[in-house]
């Protein structure tokens, strides 16, 4: 989500196209027509537009790496380490797995989480959780989310963090999650629970008016 906030804010210094970046545009990644991204997103065509000119600003190829995307995520989290997850984060904006997040990839996320309805931000967010992609999510991988997000979050937060905050928090959470004790979340079990729980439910509202 800071990653939104980082986006959005580029809008104010964005540079005009330079010849070299006209001469370089045949082996740069172009992305889908305008259209089709309207079609597949909730954007109007002028916030896809800006959307692309500030993506284009920081990402002159057109594509992301994962490196690049942990240095710019890292500098919101100065406090902390933000490496893990934006590791995490990254792999559920790279859609097809090539190790790249691509504008198509990185907008039709971001329509989800800025503009999708409840069950589509539930349905990104236990992609996020489910780090192997086999359709569950397990004690272990929730673990390492939560490890992760208390580790961006920093050591010197107020109140402080204990240690065995991040396990304790997994364990009653996946203790509700998972409603026939069989070991795994299922998105079934993980949509149900986060639709009863209204901390979860307003924390979706949050970034709704970003753009």
């Amino acid at each position: 989500t800071v990653f939104v906030v980082w986006l959005v804010n580029t809008r104010g210094r964005q540079r005009a196209p330079s010849d070299s970046d006209l001469e370089l545009s045949t082996v740069r990644h172009q992305p889908e027509g305008l259209d089709q991204l309207q079609a597949q997103t909730k954007f109007t065509r002028k916030e896809l537009q800006s959307l692309y000119r500030g993506f284009k600003n920081e990402c002159p190829s057109g594509l992301v790496d994962e490196e690049t995307f942990k240095s710019i995520y890292s500098q919101f989290f100065p406090q902390g380490d933000a490496s893990t997850y934006a590791h995490f984060l990254f792999n559920a904006f790279d859609i097809d797995r090539n190790g790249s997040i691509r504008f198509e990839d990185f907008v039709i996320g971001l329509s989800v989480l800025l503009r999708g309805s409840v069950t589509e931000k539930l349905n990104w967010a236990f992609n996020l959780y489910d780090i192997n992609k086999d359709g569950y999510i397990t004690k272990e991988e929730m673990l390492a989310i939560m490890k992760s997000i208390y580790d961006m979050m920093g050591r010197y937060t107020y109140p402080c963090v204990r240690d065995d905050a991040p396990s304790e928090h997994v364990d009653k959470f996946f203790q509700k999650m998972d409603k026939n004790r069989d070991g795994v979340v299922t998105i079934e079990e993980f949509i149900e629970t986060c639709q009863k729980d209204e901390n979860i439910m307003n924390s979706m509202q949050l970034f709704e008016n970003v753009i």
